[in-house]
């Protein structure tokens, strides 16, 4: 399991294990790394963690994160890499996604227009993210036989409507890199929608007209997803 090294000016502090899907990290007693510091915002920063990657966001933070002394607000971790928050530095430790790197399938994007082109630095950095997660659900049985039955995905709006995708990896992303993207992930109890990158603007991803939250989003047959600006079908079954 991935975990967080929070150290002071160099010596240990304390070791978080990043065992749910969503850590937040700031001043504020309530968060999950609590970092009691005026240099760090009150809610500074939080990891998003889906199965074997993790992804660090700034929260609007007053003196921002940085990572290889560049601020980042978005920002996919690998093992070793060094996060400073106002005067204390978060390890982030995941030997296990590091040594199983390459051995995973990559994502799948459904963009609004097939003939829109994504730069090879957003694909590669999305395939490079979280293409590498389904090992750890297949050795737990996720795909086996008490999984979950098939299920696709229908394009229902943009100049590819009525396109199909079938829904077999553990793992699927859905959106647009650089501007919103969400996954799908199969598990032993169903298909859920988890927001990977809420995007810029106000609104979130949406299933039945409803904004996705924090928490992963259970899906059943024909619910309505809206990603990116692209609606698209669920079909179980």
């Amino acid at each position: 399991m991935a975990k967080i090294i929070l150290s002071f000016d160099g010596s240990p502090v304390k070791e978080f294990e990043l065992d749910q899907e969503i850590v937040t990290i700031g001043r504020k007693p309530g968060n999950d790394i609590h970092v009691d510091n005026l240099a760090v915002s009150g809610t500074h920063a939080k990891i998003l963690t889906i199965l074997n990657d993790s992804f660090i966001e700034d929260l609007n933070s007053t003196n921002g994160t940085i990572i290889n002394g560049k601020k980042i607000t978005k920002y996919a971790l690998s093992n070793g890499d060094k996060v400073q928050i106002g005067k204390h530095t978060l390890e982030y430790i995941n030997e296990a996604a590091e040594a199983d790197e390459g051995e995973f399938e990559k994502t799948m994007i459904i963009r609004p227009d097939a003939n829109e082109k994504v730069s090879a630095e957003d694909k590669g950095k999305l395939e490079k993210s979280i293409g590498k997660i389904a090992s750890e659900l297949a050795s737990a049985g996720a795909a086996g036989s008490e999984g979950p039955a098939d299920a696709h995905l229908e394009l229902l709006s943009g100049s590819n409507s009525g396109k199909e995708l079938k829904l077999t990896k553990i793992l699927t992303t859905i959106g647009k890199p650089g501007v919103q993207i969400a996954a799908i992930t199969r598990r032993p109890l169903g298909f859920f929608l988890i927001v990977v990158d809420a995007g810029k603007n106000c609104n979130r991803p949406t299933v039945n007209d409803q904004e996705v939250g924090t928490q992963a989003q259970p899906l059943t047959d024909k619910d309505v997803i809206e990603v990116a600006g692209v609606k698209m079908g669920f079909y179980s079954g």
